[in-house]
């Protein structure tokens, strides 16, 4: 009895009216799931991989799609026996050509000559609150690689040169037979090179390349805040073949200060006067990360009032202007009086109105109010 083929749409997954990339989608999806690098010695595996590969080459190819919506199979006798032969295609072919990324069971050698970006660096720099809040220029030393000076980051030595890989012949990568399927990979011999050297660097033995501690200098903008990171271009990782270095990041982190904390751009401190000063007001001095300033305290200050002088706080980052000291007034009240003191204050509390007289309602009064 002949054995009957499932539904294009069906082994796809898809409606009838999907369009050309919900079929690449899906396809993806069951190359992916049932490709036999990842299902090795499953007969079922394989098989559903080929039944997708057919089904795609058909729903992919408007014509044999045509002719399969109007006849089914029968409409595809002519067409090449229907779909395409997936043993005529690499892993390599099918998600390179049909996804567009060859690389992911191992791609070709040509993509891994190609000039790459190096990688990117990442140090870390604890500054001073007033560093941070003024900028600096800081000498670092970064741990990194360069090209050795002796190759010139050729990874031969100097007039010696390399021969073509025998393993690949050149190519880069080597081709091997796995069930139904021809599988392209990464040449092991030279790396995808092609190339194998005729005598390593007797300096960097081959790797092109040197560790170093390169020192450089960091110009620190005024403004920087805890977590802020600065980009330093070029300074990273080589590139390979030729490509160009990647960049190195410093990540800032910010000692605390005894004195001042800092909100946004605004720094924050707090300073004790005593009660005459708040009642009859005065000219105090306050501290700055810049030296002593006065500051105008009115009379009737009360406990926790927010005064501030403009233009003394931190700057902003590569802008103009600057944010704000705000002093926070703590009222200190003395713990101990004198004979004298304890005497001028009974003075001056026969003056000031206290909570139970009868123009001010106490505390109780008011929750009484509140619940009747």
């Amino acid at each position: 009895m002949p054995v009957t083929k499932r539904d294009y749409y069906e082994v796809l997954g898809v409606s009838r009216s999907a369009s050309e990339t919900e079929l690449k989608a899906a396809y993806r999806k069951l190359a992916l799931q049932y490709h036999p690098d990842r299902n090795p010695g499953d007969k079922e595996a394989e098989e559903k991989f080929k039944e997708a590969a057919e089904a795609y080459g058909v729903l992919c190819d408007g014509q044999k799609r045509a002719a399969y919506d109007a006849y089914g199979h029968q409409g595809l006798s002519g067409m090449g026996g229907g779909g395409f032969d997936p043993s005529q295609m690499d892993l390599g072919d099918i998600l390179s050509q049909v996804f567009g990324f060859g690389d992911i069971f191992g791609g070709r050698g040509s993509q891994r000559n190609r000039p790459m970006k190096g990688d990117d660096l990442r140090y870390d720099l604890t500054l001073t609150f007033e560093e941070a809040v003024f900028g600096k220029t800081v000498d670092i030393q970064v741990p990194k690689m360069v090209a050795c000076d002796h190759c010139g980051g050729k990874g031969a030595e100097p007039g010696s040169g390399t021969i073509t890989c025998p393993a690949c012949h050149g190519r880069g990568e080597q081709i091997y037979s796995q069930g139904f399927l021809s599988v392209r990979r990464t040449c092991s011999h030279c790396g995808g090179a092609g190339q194998i050297i005729k005598q390593v660097c007797r300096e960097c033995r081959g790797e092109g390349y040197r560790h170093v501690n390169k020192k450089l200098k960091v110009n620190i903008p005024a403004g920087i805040a805890d977590g802020n990171r600065l980009r330093v271009a070029g300074e990273g990782q080589p590139g390979a073949n030729g490509g160009p270095n990647g960049d190195l990041y410093i990540f800032f982190g910010v000692r605390e200060h005894p004195v001042f904390e800092r909100h946004e751009n605004d720094l924050h401190c707090t300073v004790p006067i005593n009660i005459t000063q708040a009642a009859l007001g005065d000219t105090i001095d306050v501290p700055s990360l810049e030296g002593p300033k006065k500051l105008e305290v009115p009379e009737g200050t009360q406990h926790g009032t927010e005064l501030r002088l403009r233009g003394i706080g931190v700057p902003e980052v590569q802008g103009r202007g600057r944010g704000d000291l705000v002093v926070h007034i703590a009222v200190k009240i003395p713990s101990k009086l004198s004979r004298e003191q304890r005497k001028l204050f009974e003075q001056l509390a026969e003056t000031l109105p206290v909570n139970n007289e009868p123009h001010e309602k106490g505390l109780l009064d008011k929750v009484k109010d509140y619940f009747m």
